[in-house]
């Protein structure tokens, strides 16, 4: 970015900083240069202006977390123990009350600093023993005194700083981060530095936001409320229209170079599944879909396609669909899967609804040996109608797998569309080898049973076009969801015992395999064998375990016993998110409920309610929750759109948390914004970038200038390579 050289200066030369301090800033915090320390911003503010009575200050009354400045005389002060195990205990009194200020680090310091019969201003998080309060290390001021600030003047709301145990070991606290912002103000103020604008003055004036230097002046000392506000726009504006230039341009820039295939023929294999093999009646959303999809196949550009729906929805059907089109128009598709499970899953029910249609499906697993993998790797990589020369098997026309798909030697002889089946749990170089398996530019379609909202989505995957398939197949009915404690586990196996007595299957799922001391989550181990022992084998019950560290083999044979009605309670991890699929099984148990996300319950909950009959969800927690937990339980309870779960897990977690960002590869650097919270602010952004781009698709023009280098800035190395696959 363009900005005035003093600014690239390194921190170290800052008064208040030096060698030392400047370096653990660097490696701490990644404040190297003081244009980082000037976009190192605060993540929330406190209000400085109120003064609080000691005696007001309650167990019951405080805020958790808050922070809380009193005015107050030191009454005595004393050194208790000796070595690094000594503290300052500092007596103060106000008129409403008493109290003790504590530091276990800087005693001498401290104790210099602050003397008996002097008022100061004591700025900290109150913490309680016994219904009194102390303070441990807080910010003072001397009433009447210069303080840390130097002489500035106190703002009323003072930003707060992410810091760390080893700067404020070194003085540099959040307190300390704020002096030395300060600091290089008042040094940008007397040597008239320049702070460049990174926005056109033209778009400045139209989206109306603060200018950028008045903006990092409030983000760090807000004038007011509303300055603060502003602020806030301009900064998390500017960052999310780099990060929408940089999506929106590989999206025109792919569209521009990428010709897609053509896939004008509807053949045989489509009319012949579609009038004789149609297992039930497509939903009006999955017909709709499939109409995205085939004009996006015709149009003559590559088609990149993000297929959002319920476990449940339908959307593997949608895909066949779309692979049968293919392999009408003389093109192999590939269909990668994250687990092995899943993987053979789909290769299982697309040999069946294919069956008879002349098609060749193969199969290609981290597990595949022998025949099975010599199978897959010389069928996919065969010419068409070589076969009939050397009577070899016919070529692949769709190849099933999981990571072991973009292997070295594993190659497609006319791929002509991608699948990517709950596609955030590749990684983005994972999802660029897939793509190079052809000869030729593939289709693109990704699918995922985690609703994403929309906001989030038109970051995350903004340069898809987005299908959403939102009604259930005719015949499935909504999952029934309860929460219930321990107090009603004896009604809860009741009713699991009614359940297997007409023949239906349980999953109880746990979030452990191994119990943890530091947390009390139900331990698979011990709930298997206590369900056991409630579900015995004698009595004509045959339960099994199935969790991620058995071996793949032991795994894919327990999960087809259950399947196959082999056993009537399968107790499980969160293994069975992904993979599993068992009409007959109506009720789902998930220990430790509130452990658990939003969207993984939500997940869980999917695995039943796949047959017709009516399938049940039970949220199982201790009594003692958390405000959010209890929030996400009833959540659960209330409503079975995934999109509305998802919009709130966004608000609870955060979209990094939610969407797994570092796991795919999507890593911009957001100092301010939250694709969570900012949900306005993206589609401000978003359109003003596409208003941009629509004239000046590549930022060449003079004009733009100062916008290319705003998108520059937030085009993460992580996605070099993204643009191609999307």
């Amino acid at each position: 970015m363009r900005r005035n050289e003093y600014l690239d200066n390194e921190v170290k030369f800052l008064a208040g900083v030096g060698e030392v301090r400047g370096r653990l800033l660097g490696e701490e915090v990644g404040v190297r240069t003081l244009g980082n320390l000037l976009e190192y911003y605060p993540f929330r503010y406190i209000d400085r202006t109120r003064i609080y009575g000691i005696g007001e200050i309650t167990e019951e009354g405080a805020e958790a977390g808050a922070y809380v400045q009193v005015r107050a005389r030191v009454t005595g002060k004393n050194i208790v123990g000796a070595g690094r195990g000594a503290r300052l205990v500092v007596g103060v009194a106000d008129g409403t009350g008493v109290t003790e200020m504590v530091w276990f680090r800087g005693v001498k310091w401290a104790e210099k600093r602050l003397e008996v019969g002097r008022e100061y201003v004591f700025f900290g998080r109150p913490h309680f023993f016994r219904g009194e309060f102390s303070m441990v290390h807080p910010e003072v001021e001397p009433v009447g005194g210069a303080g840390e600030g130097g002489g500035r003047e106190r703002a009323g709301l003072q930003g707060v700083y992410h810091t760390t145990e080893k700067l404020t070991n070194a003085h540099l606290g959040t307190r300390g981060i704020y002096n030395l912002v300060g600091n290089l103000w008042e040094l940008i103020e007397e040597r008239g530095v320049r702070i460049e604008e990174t926005l056109p003055k033209e778009m400045v004036e139209r989206e109306g936001l603060m200018g950028r230097r008045e903006a990092l002046y409030n983000i760090h000392f807000p004038q007011s409320g509303e300055a603060l506000k502003a602020a806030e726009h301009r900064l998390k504006f500017e960052e999310l229209l780099g990060v929408q230039l940089d999506i929106l341009g590989k999206k025109s820039g792919r569209e521009a170079r990428e010709r897609g295939l053509a896939m004008p023929r509807v053949g045989e294999n489509f009319g012949k599944f579609w009038e004789e093999k149609l297992p039930f009646q497509l939903t009006g959303a999955q017909k709709r879909v499939i109409k995205e999809i085939r004009a996006d196949t015709v149009s003559g550009k590559q088609m990149n396609r993000l297929l959002q729906g319920d476990v449940g929805s339908g959307k593997t059907m949608v895909a066949l669909v779309a692979m049968l089109l293919a392999a009408d128009n003389g093109y192999q598709s590939l269909l990668m899967a994250p687990t092995e499970i899943l993987a053979r899953q789909h290769y299982a029910s697309i040999m069946k609804m294919t069956e008879g249609l002349g098609l060749r499906v193969g199969i290609l697993t981290g597990a595949s040996k022998g025949a099975e993998r010599k199978e897959a790797i010389e069928g996919a990589s065969r010419n068409a109608g070589s076969d009939k020369k050397d009577n070899a098997k016919p070529r692949i026309d769709i190849l099933i797998g999981t990571h072991a798909l973009i292997e070295d030697g594993v190659e497609m002889a006319n791929l002509g569309l991608v699948v990517i089946d709950e596609q955030h749990r590749f990684g983005v170089e994972q999802r660029a080898r897939l793509w190079e398996k052809g000869r030729s530019v593939p289709h693109i379609l990704v699918m995922t049973a985690t609703p994403i909202p929309r906001t989030l989505a038109m970051t995350l995957y903004g340069d898809l076009e987005v299908s959403v398939i939102d009604e259930l197949p005719p015949g499935r009915q909504p999952v029934r969801t309860y929460h219930k404690t321990d107090a009603d586990r004896l009604a809860v196996w009741g009713f699991v015992r009614r359940e297997v007595a007409k023949g239906r299957q349980v999953y109880v799922v746990y979030p452990l395999i191994k119990e943890s001391e530091k947390m009390d989550y139900k331990d698979l181990h011990d709930g298997y064998e206590s369900i056991v022992r409630d579900f015995p084998r004698e009595e004509g019950y045959q339960v099994i375990a199935v969790h991620g560290k058995m071996r793949a083999e032991d795994k894919q044979a327990a999960m087809r016993e259950f399947k196959e009605g082999g056993a009537q309670i399968m107790v499980a991890t969160s293994v069975i998110e992904v993979g599993v699929d068992v009409p007959n099984a109506t009720v789902m148990i998930i220990e430790s409920a509130e452990r658990f996300g939003l969207s993984q319950l939500h997940q869980l909950r999917g695995r039943v309610g796949r047959g017709g009959e009516q399938s049940h969800c039970i949220l199982m927690s201790g009594q003692k929750l958390s405000k959010e937990a209890r929030q996400r339980l009833r959540a659960m309870v209330e409503t079975n759109d995934g999109f509305e779960l998802a919009e709130m897990d966004l608000r609870l977690r955060g979209a990094g948390d939610m969407a797994g960002t570092q796991q795919s590869g999507i890593a911009w650097e957001l100092k301010i914004a939250d694709l969570g919270r900012d949900g306005q602010v993206i589609e401000a952004a978003r359109r003003a970038a596409g208003e941009v781009l629509g004239r000046d698709p590549f930022l060449e023009a003079e004009e733009n200038r100062l916008l290319a280098e705003l998108r520059d800035k937030y085009t993460p190395k992580a996605r070099a390579d993204y643009s191609k696959i999307s």
